[in-house]
């Protein structure tokens, strides 16, 4: 161990261990002890704002506790900002990846520290323009489409999934993190996995970089004048339908962004229609003109979305019970899981 003293340890990050490891490895990070800031937890992946002396970077680490399988891969969010590092798409730059659990108890990595602010809440957002939203929905469009552009084996990531099959591997995915994560009764849960699962759409050939979780919240914006400065919470990307993107942005829109009752929740505060921000449909309408991709009937993409994060929902609630979750905001995270599962039966329904 360095004999490089540092400041106390949040929870989930031991910051000698950390020190010891930079100092082997990158040292250049280093410009005296690491003090650490926990910036957002429990609910996904650990997020810190580390200070060393004038440097600043942030360190992703995955959750304490009940951790779903292949939900908090670092390696995959390391080497998806790394390709996405020469696109159109803003990423923060990756600074070092560790794979080796036994450093911070759990693999984690390093990257720049983006300025600008991640807009979480409708506090956040009630002193902005109406052209400000406007023009923060719009821009958050244009990036979910530039991503949705690029080539995966133009940037080295044409291995990166497996596209064929995709969207029926989500229905069954998902239901097995279901599966795992359940500890109460949820009333109509499995009929929307039975109705999904019944009717998958084709897949489209070839397949896009999918973010997995592209949403308002998962961006860090400049606000005046409104641009992305990058996107964030790479966890679940992979190669796919890039409609799911959509589906799923859509279901944070329309179910917990067009009401009351996700205000204040650790998942979602409410940031949509109800907020002052676009209705759906205008979202789809910029990101269908900005992709070039025909969006067709969004019905299945968007219940699915709805499964998916029913299910993380569940996750996240089963973790608080156990007393697992590190922040706060995570009692009322289980009472989404009801609307998210009825919108989308409501919307197979409606294709």
């Amino acid at each position: 161990m360095t004999d490089l003293p540092a400041g106390n340890s949040p929870a989930g990050l031991d910051l000698h261990r950390l020190a010891d490891h930079l100092t082997r490895y990158r040292p250049d990070l280093l410009d005296g002890p690491p003090q650490a800031t926990l910036i957002t937890g429990g609910k996904s992946n650990l997020t810190y704002l580390v200070r060393s002396g004038e440097r600043e970077y942030v360190l992703r680490r995955p959750p304490l506790g009940h951790v779903l399988a292949t939900a908090h891969d670092m390696g995959r969010e390391f080497r998806v900002i790394s390709a996405l590092a020469t696109t159109a798409v803003p990423v923060p730059a990756a600074l070092l990846h560790c794979a080796d659990p036994d450093v911070l108890g759990a693999p984690f990595y390093l990257m720049e520290r983006v300025t600008g602010t991640v807009f979480r809440s409708r506090r956040q957002t009630h002193p902005l323009s109406a052209d400000q939203r406007h023009a923060m929905a719009m821009a958050m469009m244009d990036t979910l489409a530039e991503l949705h552009r690029v080539e995966p084996a133009a940037v080295g990531l044409a291995d990166f999934g497996r596209p064929e099959g995709f969207l029926g591997r989500q229905v069954r995915r998902w239901g097995g993190q279901l599966d795992r994560s359940r500890s109460r009764d949820l009333p109509g849960v499995d009929e929307l996995r039975e109705r999904l699962a019944a009717t998958v759409p084709a897949t489209p050939s070839g397949g896009r970089i999918v973010h997995g979780d592209f949403r308002l919240d998962n961006l860090i914006v400049e606000a005046d004048p409104v641009a992305v400065r990058a996107v964030l919470d790479w966890e679940m990307a992979t190669l796919g339908d890039p409609l799911t993107d959509l589906g799923l942005l859509l279901t944070y829109w329309e179910v917990l962004g067009d009401g009351d009752a996700a205000a204040g929740n650790a998942v979602a505060d409410g940031l949509g229609p109800r907020a002052g921000f676009p209705p759906g449909p205008k979202l789809i309408e910029r990101y269908a003109t900005r992709s070039g991709l025909d969006v067709g009937p969004l019905g299945w993409h968007v219940a699915l979305g709805c499964f998916k994060l029913a299910v993380i929902c569940e996750g996240i609630h089963y973790r608080h019970t156990l007393g697992q979750t590190v922040g706060d905001g995570f009692d009322r995270i289980g009472d989404l899981v009801t609307p998210l599962v009825d919108h989308g039966l409501t919307r197979l329904r409606e294709d």
